[in-house]
């Protein structure tokens, strides 16, 4: 997770001038907008893990709102006069909550998650596919180069896409099963979802 977030803030700091407004790849926001919606992620998982007895049927009751018709509905927003190096810091702030919240979160506990209960090893890896696929995103925004550590996107697809194919280069096939790309002999993709279920504990 920290990884993870290391190399996504070292890639927004190269781009600091930027237009932070173009749209994010194939998102409707922008790319700030994307930003702030990743950080947002990254503190929500780590809150589902925080109360002594985590959520098993809901989210933590934040309230979620928007600053634009159309953006991401958040708790975390960036400070706008603090520009992209403030934003970066939001960023980097939040996945530092969800890798303390991970290390020190019993293996056992499970809390809430839309597409089913998880552990926290299962909100880190969740954290971190945020983390690359939304990067991606907001990198052909920015027109910067991002492309993460092979080793760490197989990882996430061992944990959390086990249906994905295992003899394909590790980044691409993460685009496929996130959506975002084509992968040579499979279909693209129109939908999909992960299995953040802990494995061989009633998961997948």
């Amino acid at each position: 997770m920290r990884h993870a977030v290391r190399s996504a803030v070292a890639a927004l700091r190269g781009a600091e001038g930027a237009d932070w407004d173009a749209r994010a790849g194939s998102l409707e926001w922008s790319c700030w907008e994307t930003v702030e919606h990743l950080a947002d992620d990254l503190f929500a998982y780590a809150a589902q893990l925080g109360p002594e007895q985590p959520p098993s049927d809901t989210e933590v009751p934040f309230v979620w709102s928007r600053r634009n018709p159309g953006g991401p509905a958040n708790v975390v927003f960036a400070d706008r006069a603090a520009g992209a190096a403030g934003l970066a810091q939001v960023l980097e702030a939040c996945g530092a909550m969800l890798a303390a919240m991970v290390r020190t979160t019993p293996a056992t506990v499970r809390s809430h998650h839309v597409f089913g209960a998880s552990d926290p090893e299962g909100f880190a890896a969740m954290g971190v596919v945020e983390t690359l696929v939304h990067l991606d995103d907001v990198a052909q925004g920015l027109g910067v180069r991002w492309e993460p550590d092979a080793g760490l996107c197989d990882r996430v697809l061992a944990r959390l896409f086990p249906d994905a194919p295992a003899d394909t280069d590790r980044w691409p096939t993460l685009l496929w099963a996130t959506g975002r790309g084509d992968l040579p002999g499979h279909a693209r993709r129109t939908a999909w979802r992960w299995y953040g279920a802990p494995r061989g504990a009633g998961g997948e």
